[in-house]
Parts: structure tokens; sequence; C-alpha cells
């Protein structure tokens, strides 16, 4: 599978650190607005082509699949454009800066029948599909409710730094970054969610994001209880916790699962020894698998709209 890239940011050498490691892709072109960041990609992966412009990577002949690793404003358009060239897309989320604009690339690439998809690698991993199989055989009984808590001190994290975007209300902030993952998993695990009521906190300008968010939402009438904020000194918070009547799963800072029948959390996927990168081979494994039209559970363009409808609602009281 030939790759693309479009954006040599954090996400985009990720993607090409990984995708090198997995040894089953084809880094094929590159583009970033950055001379820097060309320079380092032509130094660090000799083989890959990077090129002067966006075209010249959506057009490129060995790219099959053109991956958006650019802020979120430029999404919708680096998108259309590949779906007008017949390329299948695989982007970062926010699919668009807002509800219609990823509405409308929903609607372009069903009616052009192109392949597309969205990176929500949480959950494509071990313990999203150990809990997604344990909940589907009814192992955790009734689920009476599930929480998701998230706290970052600071926001922008300090590797997140150099994306000032995130930062600012009008394409970033944790629940768009950090929270979509969340709401996915849970969708993915308990069904379509529905939103009942929600309160966001902003500063006083009107640039900076939320500091302080609370929701409640309700998937096939389990409640579910979202809590986001940022400030403050301490170590993060990164928790999704499914309270079960039989057995309960809480995944915390992102990879490691535990489960309780009981009084105490017991380690579940202790015998894998990096999580973090295991999750990621799991994730490019299934992009393989969508590409060739198997099975997997990696997110569509429709998917992640439905996360973003929820998560715009949640910012915006709007619902």
């Amino acid at each position: 599978m030939g790759i693309g890239f479009i954006g040599l940011g954090i996400m985009g050498n990720r993607m090409l650190t990984n995708m090198s490691v997995h040894g089953e892709f084809n880094l094929a072109a590159a583009w970033d607005p950055s001379d820097v960041a060309r320079s380092d990609a032509r130094i660090n992966y000799p083989a890959l082509e990077v090129v002067g412009t966006v075209e010249e990577v959506i057009k490129h002949p060995r790219v099959d699949v053109v991956y958006i690793a650019s802020p979120p404003a430029s999404h919708r358009d680096y998108a259309l454009a590949a779906a007008a060239a017949g390329k299948a897309v695989f982007c970062e989320k926010p699919l668009g800066i807002d509800v219609e604009q990823s509405q409308e690339m929903v609607a372009a690439f069903k009616e052009k029948a192109v392949l597309n998809a969205v990176n929500y690698p949480l959950a494509n991993s071990q313990a999203a599909d150990l809990m997604k199989a344990e909940i589907d055989a009814g192992q955790l009984g009734k689920i009476n409710s599930v929480d998701i808590r998230l706290h970052f001190a600071p926001w922008p994290r300090d590797w997140q730094q150099d994306a000032t975007w995130l930062s600012q209300r009008a394409e970033g902030g944790f629940v768009r970054e950090v929270g979509s993952h969340f709401i996915y998993l849970t969708e993915r695990l308990l069904g379509a969610a529905e939103l009942l009521n929600t309160c966001a906190i902003y500063p006083e300008d009107d640039v900076s994001c939320e500091t302080n968010v609370q929701a409640q939402i309700a998937c096939n009438n389990v409640p579910v209880s979202f809590h986001a904020s940022a400030g403050g000194v301490g170590p993060d918070v990164v928790e999704f916790t499914v309270w079960g009547e039989k057995k309960s799963y809480r995944l915390t800072m992102w990879d490691q699962l535990y489960s309780t029948t009981g009084d105490t959390w017991v380690r579940e996927l202790s015998e894998i020894e990096d999580a973090r990168q295991h999750g990621y081979m799991r994730g490019l494994d299934n992009l393989i698998a969508w590409y060739e039209g198997k099975d997997c559970s990696i997110a569509s363009f429709a998917d992640a709209l439905s996360v973003q409808e929820k998560v715009e609602a949640i910012l915006s009281g709007d619902f």
C-alpha cells in the first residue's frame, strides 16, 4: 500500500516511524509547508519522495492512500482533492472544523464510493477488543454506567507546544483532541450515543479553548459521565471505566487495562511488553484490512462524524 503524507508534524512523523517499523507500507511521497520539516524527512527517510506541493502527493502514481495529518482547518480541501483523484483517505480527527463541513465530506466520499477512514488508534487496541468481546458475551452482566475522566496540566501537553492551534477553540481543545477518542470507544462498545446535558467553561477571551467540561451521555440506556479539565499541577488523568454488575473494566493512561470482580483491580494483558507500540502495530494491521475490504475496527468518515456531532454539541451546549 503506497502512502502519501500530508503533514510532517507530530502525528505525521509518528505515522512515518510506525509504518517503517511495520514493514508492509510503501512510504511513497510526503509534503509539509515547513522547509525544516521537509528537510528532516529527506534526511530521516531517504527512500521517501518529499515533494513541493500537496497536489504532487495526491497525484503521485505510487500513492494509493492519502494520509492527512495537517491541522483540522485544512482537512476538507485536502480530502476532497484526494477523492476527486480517486485516492483513498486516512485522516486524523476531526474531519472538518465544524459538523456541516464534515457532513459535506461524508457525502462526497459516499457519492464517489472512495475508501475513507479516520485515525482513532485507541479503539484498535487489544484492550478495546477484549472489553468489546466480553461485553457482547455478557461477561460483565448488566452495564450500570461508564465514567470518562480526563485532566491535563498543562494543555496542550508539553510535547504539543508547537501545535498552537490545540490551545484555541476554533480547531483545538482537549475535548476534540482527546475526548473524541473515548466517545468513539464508548460508541464502539455500547452503540450510538445520545447527549443529555452539558456544561463547558471557557476563559474570558474569545480565542482560548475550554478549561472544564461536564456532560451526561446515554448509550442504549447506559448512563455515561464525561468530565474533562485542564490546569493546575499534577499528573495527567486519562481514565475510562465500565461498571458492570458482574465485572468492571478500567482503561487508564490509554493502554493500561484493569478488571475487577470484587475489591481489587487486576492488571489485564500484562504479557504485552509495550502496550503502546503493540497498539500502533495493531492499528496498522487494521489499516491494511480496511484497504483490502476485510473486517476491521477502523473508523469511517461516517463514524467520525457521529463522534464530532457529540463533541461539538458538548462544547457549544447546542443539542
